[in-house]
């Protein structure tokens, strides 16, 4: 046995000989086989639209019975239905419990405002039912009904998606592998054909919707490769759907449809996409589409309605120990919180001496304003007291010795003195 060391640090080991545990993709083979396989596939359209023939055409089987024609004077029925009808199929030796969701009243009304409402919260209900089954004790036995695939049937009017076209998806491709698909595909011509399905990418690359589309990795081969790009091409399938045999013109019966011009038949490749759409929704992609049901949309929605009831992750739980990788981090965590201690003590700090000299400042105006203010006074009061000095020095001046021998001189003789 030979070693060689990987970037990642694990070692690959090359074996010397056989010991058996390539067989272990058989075992896994003969355990699901005997176990059997579940498939849950929901079909959105109008009523007549042609759900139920294509669905018993997709599996050769009939698994929407005959639909009873209503009487003219029946009332139709108010808004959408959500019914599922289950089937064991097996092919092969292998088993199939086929559940299939139908949506009947779904685009009948004139008002089909919300009609999407009660298919959503059929969804959701079966993420909540399984999310339940998880989060109890004894988990031996649950049951997955969560739906694998959804196939959504647009009217083949050669414009574009209409409005409740777009709503359905918009609000729905988050939750379920979309798969739109053009119903009755024969009313239209193949030009025709071609503009609507280009116009119907151009939508729904407009509006951000999600739709199952089959990847390739590196482990694919270049047939599987090449077989995904050709499905990729189809999309949205255009398709025709047939329960009847009909006879073509060298005598052999074939599933399709005869008009005056002609006859469509539906396993025809150059005549519609029906034979695209089964390998990629049963023959090549089934698992991958369970895979995708289960590992990114019920995990989306598990979290957003974990997180909103109030739970919080914590990201070191069950996380490898490293007790070196641990040490640095730890290092790297002390030395960040001393750096964000620093720039904090230094932002105090400076925010300390900007208020005190800002207070200084204010005091030192206050001081000049108070000199200021005292001095006016000074001058003031200096210069009261200087008049008053005047105004004394004036009443007691002293009196001449000219005024002493004439103490009348100087004053107005009264006229009435001599009587």
């Amino acid at each position: 046995m030979k070693s060689t060391s990987g970037n990642s640090g694990v070692q690959k080991k090359k074996m010397n000989g056989y010991v058996g545990f390539s067989n272990y993709p058989n075992q896994v083979h003969r355990r699901s086989v005997k176990r059997g396989f579940n498939f849950t596939l929901m079909v959105v359209g109008e009523s007549g639209i042609g759900k139920s023939t294509l669905i018993n055409t997709l599996f050769d089987t009939k698994i929407f019975p005959d639909r009873e024609e209503m009487p003219p004077s029946a009332e139709p029925v108010k808004g959408v239905d959500v019914t599922s009808m289950s089937a064991d199929i097996q092919e092969n030796g292998v088993k199939l419990r086929l559940t299939v969701v139908d949506t009947p009243g779904f685009g009948d009304s004139i008002n089909n405002e919300d009609a999407w409402q009660p298919i959503l919260e059929n969804i959701e209900s079966r993420f909540d039912a399984y999310l339940a089954q998880e989060n109890r004790v004894n988990r031996s036995k649950i049951s997955d009904n969560r739906i694998d695939a959804v196939i959504y049937f647009i009217k083949p009017t050669g414009h574009c998606l209409r409005v409740i076209d777009i709503e359905f998806m918009k609000r729905l491709h988050t939750k379920v592998n979309l798969i739109p698909i053009i119903a009755k595909a024969d009313t239209l011509t193949a030009g025709e054909l071609e503009q609507f399905k280009a116009k119907i990418l151009a939508d729904i690359n407009y509006h951000g919707i999600q739709i199952f589309k089959p990847v390739s990795d590196e482990f694919d081969d270049p047939e599987t490769v090449a077989e995904n790009r050709e499905i990729l091409s189809k999309i949205p399938f255009a398709v025709v759907g047939s329960e009847k045999l009909v006879e073509r013109p060298d005598g052999t019966m074939v599933r399709g449809r005869r008009y005056p011009w002609g006859i469509i038949e539906v396993e025809n490749e150059e005549h519609n996409d029906f034979i695209k759409l089964r390998q990629m929704l049963l023959r090549s992609h089934m698992e991958e589409l369970k895979d995708a049901t289960d590992m990114v949309l019920y995990e989306n929605y598990r979290t957003q309605k974990l997180l909103s009831m109030g739970h919080v992750q914590d990201n070191n739980v069950f996380r490898e120990f490293n007790p070196l990788v641990q040490m640095e981090e730890e290092r790297r965590a002390h030395e960040a919180k001393m750096q964000k201690m620093e720039a904090e003590m230094a932002a105090v700090f400076q925010q300390k001496v900007q208020e005190k000299e800002s207070k200084l400042k204010q005091s030192e105006e206050e001081l000049y304003a108070r000199h200021k203010e005292m001095k006016t006074v000074l001058e003031k009061q200096r210069s009261e007291l200087e008049d008053k000095k005047k105004r004394a020095e004036a009443s007691t001046r002293p009196i001449t010795p000219m005024e002493q021998q004439h103490p009348t001189k100087g004053k107005k003789k009264n006229i009435f003195s001599g009587f």
